[in-house]
């Protein structure tokens, strides 16, 4: 039973990263994060001894985030944040990603959830596309399209924040 902890337990950094490009929020990124582990470590008894968990944790945690996105889109919520005046009064924090990387996320986030995923799992998890297929709970076809059509509006969202940087204001 140890083993298969700390199998998990090694897992939590590759999670952390797959729901932070989900999500982008690190706060509800980590409550994924600790809502799979719990489900994880309550249905210990459907990971097969010897696999490697990765597979099947991500697979619990991207049924968690449709779950969850389900529920906001039903719920419709909107939130209104106001500020009081010392928070208004605050400095920025100081920014540790680079601009480039900000605009990756940013031009990430701008894709629907379901190429978002498909991309996240396949590009940057590096998970086959039989397996991604398999925890996504898509057909193999359906993935290479969703990872095909989520680099191209990527490449193209991209492309537009660059030309937008390039032109510049002239003023009289």
């Amino acid at each position: 039973m140890d083993e298969r902890k700390a199998a998990i337990l090694a897992e939590i950094p590759r999670l952390r990263r797959y729901a932070r490009a989900l999500l982008r929020d690190p706060d509800s990124a980590d409550d994924l994060v600790q809502d799979c582990l719990e489900r994880a470590l309550a249905r210990m008894d459907n990971w097969r001894t010897g696999d490697n968990p990765r597979r099947w944790l991500f697979t619990i945690m991207h049924h968690l985030f449709v779950d969850q996105a389900r529920k906001t889109k039903r719920r419709a919520e909107v939130i209104m944040l106001t500020l009081d005046d010392s928070e208004a009064m605050s400095s920025p924090a100081e920014q540790v990603e680079s601009i480039a990387s900000r605009e990756i996320m940013d031009a990430l986030q701008a894709i629907s959830p379901e190429r978002r995923a498909a991309l996240v799992v396949v590009g940057i998890e590096g998970f086959s596309y039989a397996e991604a297929a398999t925890m996504l709970g898509i057909p193999a076809g359906t993935l290479m399209s969703r990872v095909a059509r989520g680099r191209e509006e990527l490449r193209g969202l991209l492309d537009d924040v660059a030309r937008r940087r390039a032109i510049r204001v002239v003023e009289r």
